[in-house]
C-alpha cells in the first residue's frame, strides 16, 4: 500500500519562516500568531532584516503593552505600512527597537497613511519636548527661544524626542524591505536627516539661552552654520555634525552659549563639532564675522575653503549666518588659483587615505579605495575649478554636484549617472550599518562574518537574481560599486578633457577651452595651454592610434596627476608615442596591460634622466610588466647583463661599432636600473652595485674591442692590460651621476721590449678613454685616470712594477688613501689581481700608518671642507661634500681602515658599507654611530641619485623649498609626502653623522 504525501501545513514553521532562535516558537504562541489568519503576518515578518531580533522585539512590545497588544495585533493584521515599518524598524535596529519598547504607545506614530514632517514642523516639536517659546522681541529669522525645561531633565526630553522623529524616518525607509512600500530617494533621506538635527539644534539653543541667560532677553546675536554633510542637507543616520559659530559681539556670554549648546546637543543627539572653526580646536569657539572674515583672507589652507562649499546657517541668527555664508563664498570660488592649490589638495587626499588601517581598506565605506570620499572629494575639487566661472556648480549636495557638472559638460552623463549610483548605494549600506545599532560606523563586517553580512545584505534591500542568493549579490555589488568609483579619476577629470579635443562621443557636451585649462590647471599642470596642445596632438583625428589614445589618456593622465612633473611626463610621452608610431606593441601593452601604463607614466613625470633613456630604449617599457616572479624590472641580474654587453661587444671588429653594442645595452641597463629605482623596486645598494657592473663591463667591452682592433693592425699585444676601478667604481657603490676612477697596470709579454710594450698600452688606454668620452645623447662615459701616481703629470699607464716602485718610495698619504678601494674591474684579470696584491703593503701597511699620516689625513680634510666645496653652495645640504655627506662618510670610515686595516682582515674591503659593518662588529664605533653614519651615506646617495635622476644631470646640491625639491623627494622615495619634512629629516640624519665624523677626527 502506498502512503499519500503529507500535506504541508498552511502555518508556516519558524523553520520556513528564516527564525533560528530556539525561542522563536515560544514567542510566536505568545503572540498568538500560530493560526491560519496569521500567516500573511508571519510571511511579512519573514523579511525583516533580522527575523529573529524583530520577532524577539515584538514579543517585547508585547508584554510592554499588556492589554494595549490587542489593538496593535489587529492594527498590524489590516494595516500594510504598519506592518512594514514595524518589522523593518526593528529587524533593522535593534537601538530604535528598544526605544520604541521603552514607549510603547509610539507605534501609533507609523501607522496609516504616514505623513513624514516637515523642518517646521520638526522644530515646533523639537522645541515643544523642552516647553520652549520663542525670545521676547524676537525678529523674523532668529531663532532664538528660551525653554523652560532646562539641565538634566531637558537633556532627557530631548534624548527622547529626538529618537521619536528618528524611528519615524527610520521605520518609513526600512518600511520597503517588508511590504510592498514606497522607497525613501536617498536624497530625501539625508535630507530629513539635516532637518532633524536643525530642529534639534534649536531646541539645544533654546535650552543653552535659558541657562546661560535666565534673566533678560539675550543679548547676543549667534549664529550656527552648519559644515560638512549637514550644511549640504545629505546627513547621515549618526553622524557628527560639524557647526561653526558667529557672534556679534564674540564675548564670554557667545561663547558659553555655544558651549553649552554643544554639551547639550553631544549629550541628547549626536556629536557636534566645532573643529572646522578658524585655526580648528586651537582657536576661539566664537568669532565675529569680521574676524572670520580677515582669518580666511590672510591664514586660511585649501582644505578649509573646500569645507566652506557645505557652509549653511541652520539655527540662531540666520540673517547673520546668511552674511557669513556671503562674505566668505567669493574666497571659496578663488581657492583654485592659489599657489599651493594642487599640493594641498593631494597631500589632503594622500593623508585621508593613509588614516585606514591597511587592514581596513576594502572594507571601508567612507574612506577606503573606492569609497565615499573618493566620490566626495573629486566633485568638490571639480567644484572648486570650474565653479568661479560657472555659478550653476555652487551647489552644497555632492548629488546635485554631481547632476550640475554633467549639465555643464564637466561631466559625462553617463559618468556623473553611474557614479550617483554607486555613491547612494554606498550609502546606503552606511545608513543600514549605522541604523543596527545608532553607532557611528563607516566599516563593512568581515567577509568572514556571514550572518552580518546576510543581515546587511537584507536590510539593503538585495534580491536573488537567480544566480546568487541575497548575499552574493550584495558582495558582487560592493566590488563593483567601489571598483567604478575607483575610476573617478579618469572619469570626471580626464574623459571631459579628452572630449574637447577628440571625437570620442558626438553626443557628449564639451568643456570649453577655458574650462579644459582651468581643469589642468587644477590637476597640477604648469602650462595648461601646452598640456592641451599635447592631448590634442595625441588623440585628435580619426586614426585608429588617435582612438586607442583617446580611450588610454584618462588612465595615463590620472597616473601623470599623481607625479611631480606631470607637464614634462606628458611632453615625454606624447615625444616617445611619437618615436614609437610604428611599434604596434606599445599602445597595445599599455591598453591591456594597466599596470605598465601606470609604471611608465610614473616614471615619465618623476625623471627627465629615463625619459630621454626611452626614447632610445624603448623595449624597457616591456619589462615593466609582471612576470611569473614579480616585476619583470628585477628579472635581468647585473652579471648576467655585464657578461651580454661584453658578448654583444665582442661580435664586431671596429672599436667604434663594438661600443657602440656596449653603449646600446648600457643605456637599456640604466633605463631598468632607473625605472625600478624609482618605482621603488631596488634599494640603494642594489642601485650602486648594478650601476658598477655596467660600467665595469663598458669597460671591459670598449678595452677588447681597442687591443682587437690593435691586434688586427699591428700584430700580436707585446702587453697584459688591466683597469683597476678607484673611488665608488672600485666600492661597487656607482651613482647615476659618477665617473669611472681608474688606474691602467700594464706589463709585457715575454720577449717584448718594455719601452715598446708601454707606449702601446698607453695608446690603447688613451683611445679607450676618448671612445668611450665621445660625445652622445647617452648619460656621459667619462674615465677619470686623475688618481694616478703624479697625477695628471703622470703616464697614463704603468707597469706593474713601476707601480710598485712609487708606491714603495713616493706615494703620498692622499694616495695611499685613494689605494684603499682600488679593485680589479676590467682586463687581465690575473694582473689586476697581482696589482692588489702588490698594493696591500702599501695600503695596510704594518702597524697601521703614522701618525704623521693621521694627521695629514685630517689635513686634508679640513682643506676639502673649506676650499673644495663649490661657490654658492649650501653646506648644509650638498650631499657629496656637505656636512654629515658622502665624503665625509667615506673619509672617517678610509682613516679607520689606515688605522686598524693591519690588524682587523675584515677593514680589508673597498666597499664604504661594508666596511662600516666590519668596524662595527670589530667595535672601533659603538653601534649606534656605525649605525648613523650608513643612515647618512644611504640617505646621502638616495638623494644625490634622485637629483640626477629628476634633473638628468649631473648635480650635488639639494635645491631649497620648492617643485624642484618635491620632485627629489618624491623619487627618493618619501613617504610622507612633504619636501620640508624630506629635507627636514636629510638635515637632521647628516648632522647626527657628522658629529661622529668630528669625533673620530678629534675636531
Amino acid at each position: 500500500m502506498v502512503r499519500p504525501p503529507s500535506a504541508r501545513s498552511a502555518i508556516p514553521s519558524a523553520g520556513r519562516l528564516g527564525l533560528l532562535a530556539p525561542t522563536a516558537p515560544d514567542e510566536l504562541r505568545q503572540l498568538g500568531w500560530t493560526d491560519t489568519d496569521s500567516t500573511e503576518l508571519l510571511w511579512a515578518l519573514s523579511r525583516a532584516p533580522d527575523a529573529d531580533l524583530a520577532l524577539r522585539t515584538l514579543a517585547r512590545l508585547h508584554d510592554a503593552l499588556g492589554d494595549g497588544w490587542a489593538e496593535l495585533d489587529a492594527a498590524l493584521r489590516t494595516d500594510k505600512g504598519l506592518r512594514g515599518r514595524l518589522f523593518g524598524l526593528f529587524g533593522g535596529s535593534s537601538a530604535l527597537g528598544d526605544h520604541v519598547v521603552a514607549h510603547p504607545d509610539r507605534w501609533r506614530g507609523l501607522a496609516g497613511k504616514l505623513q513624514l514632517p516637515d523642518r517646521r514642523t520638526l522644530t515646533d516639536r523639537m522645541l515643544g519636548y523642552v516647553d520652549a517659546e520663542p525670545e521676547a522681541g524676537t525678529r523674523d529669522n532668529r531663532l532664538i527661544h528660551r525653554a523652560k525645561i532646562t539641565g538634566p531633565a531637558a537633556v532627557a526630553a530631548l534624548r527622547t524626542g529626538y529618537r521619536d522623529q528618528l524611528a519615524l524616518l527610520a521605520a518609513a525607509d526600512l518600511a520597503a524591505v517588508v511590504e510592498n512600500e514606497p522607497v525613501l530617494p536617498y536624497l530625501e533621506v539625508g535630507q530629513r536627516l539635516a532637518d532633524l538635527a536643525d530642529a534639534a539644534l534649536t531646541a539645544a539653543l533654546a535650552v543653552a539661552v535659558a541657562g546661560v541667560v535666565p534673566d533678560g532677553p539675550c543679548p547676543v546675536d549667534l549664529a550656527v552654520i552648519a559644515m560638512g554633510k549637514c550644511g549640504a542637507r545629505e546627513l547621515n543616520y549618526v553622524s557628527d555634525v560639524d557647526v561653526v559659530f558667529v557672534a556679534e559681539p564674540a564675548d564670554a556670554r557667545a561663547s558659553r552659549i555655544a558651549g553649552e549648546m554643544m554639551r547639550i546637543g553631544t549629550s541628547a543627539f549626536f556629536e557636534v563639532d566645532a573643529a572646522l572653526r578658524p585655526e580648528g580646536k586651537r582657536g576661539e569657539l566664537v568669532r565675529t564675522l569680521d574676524s572670520h572674515v580677515a582669518y580666511y583672507q590672510r591664514w586660511a589652507k585649501t582644505w578649509e575653503f573646500q569645507a566652506l562649499l557645505k557652509a549653511r546657517p541652520m539655527t540662531g541668527d540666520l540673517d547673520l549666518g546668511r552674511r557669513y555664508v556671503e562674505a566668505l563664498s567669493p574666497m571659496v570660488w578663488t581657492a583654485s588659483e592659489r599657489d599651493a592649490f594642487v599640493p594641498e589638495v593631494q597631500a589632503m587626499r594622500r593623508r585621508v587615505e593613509e588614516l585606514v588601517p591597511a587592514e581596513l581598506r576594502e572594507r571601508e565605506l567612507k574612506l577606503g579605495r573606492g569609497s565615499l570620499r573618493d566620490v566626495e572629494f573629486a566633485v568638490q575639487l571639480l567644484q572648486l575649478v570650474h565653479g568661479r566661472a560657472d555659478e550653476s556648480l555652487r551647489v552644497p549636495n555632492t548629488v546635485q554636484a554631481l547632476s550640475a557638472l554633467a549639465d555643464g559638460g564637466y561631466v559625462g552623463r553617463d559618468d556623473a549617472a553611474n557614479l550617483r549610483a554607486s555613491y547612494e548605494f554606498l550609502r546606503l549600506l552606511e545608513h543600514r550599518l549605522q541604523l543596527q545599532r545608532l553607532k557611528r560606523t563607516h566599516t563593512l563586517p568581515p567577509p568572514e562574518d556571514r550572518e552580518a553580512m546576510r543581515w546587511l545584505a537584507r536590510a539593503a534591500h538585495m534580491r536573488p537574481d537567480g544566480r546568487h542568493d541575497a548575499l552574493g549579490v550584495l558582495e558582487s555589488e560592493i566590488k563593483r560599486n567601489s571598483a567604478r568609483v575607483r575610476k573617478l579619476h579618469a572619469k570626471l577629470f580626464y574623459r571631459p578633457l579628452l572630449e574637447s579635443v577628440a571625437r570620442v562621443d558626438k553626443e557628449a557636451l564639451r568643456l570649453s577651452p577655458d574650462a579644459a585649462v582651468r581643469q589642468l590647471a587644477a590637476l597640477g599642470y604648469s602650462a595648461p595651454e601646452n598640456a592641451l596642445g599635447h592631448l590634442t596632438a595625441l588623440s585628435g583625428g580619426a586614426s585608429r592610434k588617435a582612438r586607442i589614445q583617446a580611450l588610454l589618456l584618462p588612465q595615463l593622465l590620472e597616473a601623470l596627476g599623481e607625479t611631480s612633473d606631470p607637464d614634462a611626463g606628458l611632453l615625454a610621452y606624447r615625444r616617445l608615442s611619437e618615436a614609437l608610431v610604428d611599434r604596434v606593441w606599445f599602445l597595445r601593452t599599455l591598453r591591456d596591460e594597466p599596470s605598465v601604463a601606470d609604471r611608465l607614466m610614473t616614471v615619465l613625470g618623476s625623471s627627465a634622466y629615463v625619459s630621454n633613456l626611452l626614447l632610445r630604449a624603448p623595449d624597457v617599457i616591456r619589462l615593466y610588466a609582471d612576470g611569473a616572479g614579480g616585476p619583470r624590472l628585477l628579472e635581468p641580474r647585473p652579471d648576467e647583463v655585464a657578461k651580454a654587453i661584453v658578448t654583444s661587444s665582442a661580435r664586431y671588429d671596429a672599436p667604434d661599432k663594438a661600443i657602440n653594442a656596449a653603449r646600446s645595452l648600457r643605456r637599456a641597463e640604466l633605463a631598468r636600473v632607473a625605472s625600478a629605482d624609482i618605482l621603488g623596486m631596488l634599494d640603494v645598494p642594489q642601485v650602486c652595485r648594478a650601476l658598477s657592473a655596467v660600467w665595469a663591463a663598458v669597460l671591459e667591452a670598449a678595452l677588447t674591442a681597442v687591443i682587437k682592433a690593435s691586434e688586427q693592425e699591428d700584430g700580436p699585444a707585446p702587453a697584459r692590460l688591466a683597469v683597476i676601478g678607484m673611488g665608488r667604481l672600485g666600492g661597487g657603490e656607482l651613482g647615476y651621476g659618477s665617473d669611472a676612477d681608474v688606474l691602467f697596470v700594464c706589463e709585457p709579454n715575454a720577449g717584448a721590449d718594455e719601452t715598446a710594450a708601454v707606449k702601446w698600452a698607453n695608446q690603447v688606454a688613451e683611445r679607450v678613454r676618448t671612445l668611450l668620452g665621445a660625445p652622445s645623447t647617452d648619460p656621459p662615459l667619462e674615465v677619470d685616470t686623475g688618481l694616478r701616481p703624479e697625477g695628471r703629470s703622470g703616464p697614463m699607464v704603468r707597469t706593474l712594477a713601476s707601480y710598485q716602485a712609487y708606491y714603495t718610495q713616493w706615494a703620498q698619504t692622499w694616495e695611499v688613501q685613494a689605494l684603499l678601494r682600488a679593485d680589479a674591474v676590467a682586463g687581465d684579470a690575473e694582473l689586476g689581481l697581482r696589482f692588489l696584491h702588490m698594493i696591500d703593503a702599501t695600503r695596510y701597511p704594518a702597524g697601521g700608518v703614522s701618525d704623521d699620516a693621521v694627521r695629514e689625513i685630517r689635513r686634508i680634510k679640513a682643506r676639502v671642507d673649506s676650499e673644495r666645496l663649490p661657490r654658492g653652495a649650501d653646506p648644509a645640504t650638498h650631499t657629496k661634500l656637505g656636512r654629515g655627506g658622502l665624503a665625509d662618510i667615506e673619509w672617517t670610515v678610509q682613516l679607520l681602515q689606515l688605522q686598524h686595516a693591519h690588524h682587523i682582515e675584515s677593514l680589508h674591503n673597498t666597499s664604504t658599507l661594508e666596511t662600516l659593518d666590519a668596524i662595527g662588529a670589530a667595535e672601533l664605533l659603538s653601534s649606534a654611530d656605525v649605525a648613523l653614519l650608513r643612515d647618512a651615506w644611504l640617505t646621502a646617495t638616495r638623494a644625490r641619485n634622485a637629483l640626477v635622476l629628476v634633473r638628468g644631470k649631473r648635480t650635488d646640491q639639494l635645491p631649497g623649498p620648492g617643485k624642484l625639491l618635491s620632485a627629489v623627494a618624491q623619487v627618493a622615495g618619501w613617504s610622507g609626502g612633504d619636501a620640508s619634512e624630506f629635507l627636514d629629516h636629510y638635515l637632521r640624519v647628516t648632522r647626527r653623522a657628522r658629529a661622529v665624523v668630528e669625533r673620530v677626527f678629534g675636531t
